[in-house]
């Protein structure tokens, strides 16, 4: 049995893998959804990326895991390939689902495609926190607007700090067995840091899914499938769903 340590992305908890984890133990398998510090149920509570990778690698101390497939979503794609770093053998896959990629001592902010300066005057403006996006930014996302509005009434700000802090690598990530699902519907290439990655790692490989950013409400049947897949021990080079 595998277990599946998922992990959701900006805004979001526990709650969003509802249904890929109805999938997954419905496979025989173990699915642990996390939420992080200083969201969902866990809002209020002081959480910089430290804490996020910390929580990950708790939550797999606490209950004992040994064959693990780590899951990111979108932002956190950097505390978890930090945690997975840090797992060594309890580690047997990570997957990346539509996420950044890590770079030593760069943070979610240094990555925004506007520039670090225009993101940290959005969360300033916003009182330290990063605001649930309106319905309408959610357009083109294969999303249902019943599913829109559940993300934007169950979503919590996201902590400032998790954001601007940098990553801290205790192992190339091109050392680590990894997957990066890439959703066409938000761009149809994954970004630079993973793309060099996918090129220059044996370990990596890269799944393609028709749909947009947020898999696991839109498609979760098929992204269940996909990291299903991920872990058995012949994972294509090239996959599409």
């Amino acid at each position: 049995m595998t277990d599946y340590v998922l992990v959701p992305g900006a805004w979001l908890g526990a709650w969003a893998w509802q249904d890929v984890v109805a999938e997954l133990t419905g496979a025989g398998h173990g699915a642990h959804p996390l939420s992080l510090s200083g969201l969902a149920e866990r809002s209020g509570t002081p959480a910089g990326q430290d804490t996020h990778v910390r929580d990950i690698v708790d939550e797999v101390d606490r209950l004992g895991l040994r064959d693990v497939v780590l899951v990111g979503h979108s932002y956190s794609g950097i505390p978890v390939a930090q945690a997975a770093g840090r797992l060594g053998s309890r580690l047997r896959r990570v997957v990346f689902v539509d996420a950044c990629v890590p770079q030593e001592g760069e943070s979610f902010a240094s990555g925004w495609w506007q520039g670090q300066a225009a993101f940290e005057a959005v969360l300033a403006a916003q009182d330290g926190g990063w605001a649930v996006p309106a319905a309408e930014e959610f357009a083109g996302q294969d999303l249902t607007d019943e599913q829109i509005a559940r993300f934007t009434s169950l979503g919590t700000p996201h902590p400032a700090a998790a954001l601007t802090e940098p990553a801290a690598l205790p192992r190339p990530l091109g050392d680590l067995p990894a997957t990066y699902i890439k959703c066409l519907l938000d761009g149809d290439v994954p970004p630079d840091a993973a793309a060099e990655l996918l090129k220059s790692s044996e370990l990596w490989n890269l799944v393609e899914m028709d749909t947009g950013h947020w898999p696991m409400f839109s498609r979760p049947r098929e992204l269940a499938r996909i990291l299903l897949d991920t872990a058995g021990d012949d994972t294509p080079e090239r996959a599409s769903a």
